[in-house]
């Protein structure tokens, strides 16, 4: 059987997951990444990272870890600098920085005649280098979900520091201005925190209400109570939600709009400080902008406020620059992708890590990866039936029962139980006897 040659874009911990479990299954693998070393968006310090100063997991430690590898220290909930050398230690302990081509940009995926696929890449740093190009039986595509910064548009014209979360990396940038943040997902609200110690004031624009999750409940991180079986949706929602009332109070009676969905059907936002300081007067709740008028913002009530900076905590879309749109099966605001990892065509592209998913971890991700070494090493008979399959029978519930809001960042979003339950399943029919 010929061995494949495989191509890894991307170092952070997706592509760490796939270039480990490719190599472990005795695959070639040579990684791209434009960074000087592993770590993705972890690495501040690296140009392309969306990292900031107070940025930690908002997974806590042993559910966000790779299982073969747990993360040293006690520390439920660190920062993105011991994030980091995780990472790095995990990438030196399997020998995987050898495998990869640092400060290397790919600009370019295409299709050979005959079969698989050429990659076009390029030095990433100071001076430009002559391109080269060099041919793969198949790509995995490891960059990431939080790359490009979705930067919504508004009328008018703003004459303040207008900003997006992505350039965001201190509170120092923040020191005696008038802030308007924008959105409150985990980034936004992250920011409003670390912005009232620095601000002379801090106001959060919201168009929907949310549910807010603490870090610690009955005295432990609250993603590692239940950790058994998964009670049904509906059940877990009616739980969850009196116990989060219980602990953090109602969040409408701090500003927020009353949320039009059920728990988890969007992500819940674990930072509860940022109601703290709506309690203390430190920051102010506003709706959804309708305009800017120079340094003034007109909201959608018809209230306004001056500012000297607005920042965008608006999130990030789905962007792979350098493959055609038709091989990923696009559609919409994402690729319509088996397991969210394989193309209908089945066309030696596999993606890593467009998933989002309360709790899913790093570990959800290797098991991608698994799934991909299994299908690279199945027979040609399971790998027929495999593809079969992905064309003609229906494809795996992934949402768990839970009704998640139609918007564009929910595009690849899963139940973790559900499709850490399917991806297993899958990888089991690889090397299962077939009927």
């Amino acid at each position: 059987m010929h061995q494949p040659h495989i191509a890894v874009i991307g170092a952070g911990p997706s592509g760490l997951a796939a270039t480990r479990a490719l190599q472990k299954a005795g695959i070639a693998v040579t990684g791209f990444e434009a960074s000087s070393g592993v770590g993705g968006l972890w690495d501040i310090d690296n140009p392309r990272s969306t990292m900031y100063d107070s940025a930690h997991l908002i997974s806590s430690r042993t559910t966000t870890q790779f299982a073969e590898f747990p993360m040293r220290g006690d520390v439920d909930y660190p920062g993105h600098r011991p994030v980091l050398q995780y990472f790095r230690d995990y990438a030196a302990h399997f020998g995987l920085d050898a495998a990869y081509r640092f400060d290397t940009r790919v600009t370019a995926v295409t299709p050979r005649a005959g079969g698989g696929w050429d990659v076009t890449a390029s030095a990433a740093r100071d001076e430009p280098a002559g391109e080269t190009t060099e041919g793969f039986d198949g790509v995995v595509l490891a960059g990431g979900t939080l790359a490009e910064p979705s930067i919504p548009s508004f009328r008018g014209s703003f004459d303040g520091e207008l900003l997006h979360s992505s350039q965001y990396k201190s509170a120092r940038q923040l020191d005696g201005r008038r802030v308007l943040i924008v959105g409150a997902g985990n980034s936004g609200c992250d920011i409003a925190v670390d912005a009232v110690h620095h601000a002379a004031s801090v106001d959060l624009s919201v168009r929907r209400g949310y549910y807010f999750v603490p870090r610690y409940l009955f005295g432990r991180p609250s993603d590692t109570l239940n950790q058994g079986r998964p009670l049904p949706a509906r059940l877990k929602q009616f739980v969850d939600s009196r116990v989060l009332r219980a602990f953090t109070g109602d969040p409408v009676r701090f500003g927020f709009p009353k949320p039009d969905y059920r728990i988890y059907e969007a992500h819940p936002i674990v930072n509860t400080l940022v109601l703290g300081h709506l309690g203390q007067g430190d920051l102010g709740i506003r709706p959804d902008i309708d305009r800017f008028d120079g340094h003034d913002v007109v909201f959608r009530d018809g209230t306004r406020g001056t500012y000297d900076t607005v920042l965008l905590a608006t999130g990030y879309r789905l962007d792979y620059p350098f493959v055609d749109r038709a091989a990923l099966n696009w559609t919409g605001a994402a690729p319509r992708l088996y397991l969210n990892v394989f193309p209908p065509a089945m066309n030696g592209l596999y993606v890593m890590g467009m998933i989002e998913a309360s709790g899913i971890g790093w570990q959800g991700r290797y098991e991608q990866a698994e799934l991909i070494a299994a299908y690279l090493t199945a027979d040609d008979a399971h790998r027929a039936a495999f593809a079969r399959a992905i064309g003609t029978a229906p494809w795996p519930d992934l949402t768990g029962g839970y009704r998640y809001l139609g918007l564009e960042r929910m595009a690849y979003y899963v139940n973790k139980d559900a499709y850490r339950r399917a991806v297993r399943r899958a990888t089991a029919s690889l090397t299962a006897p077939l009927r």
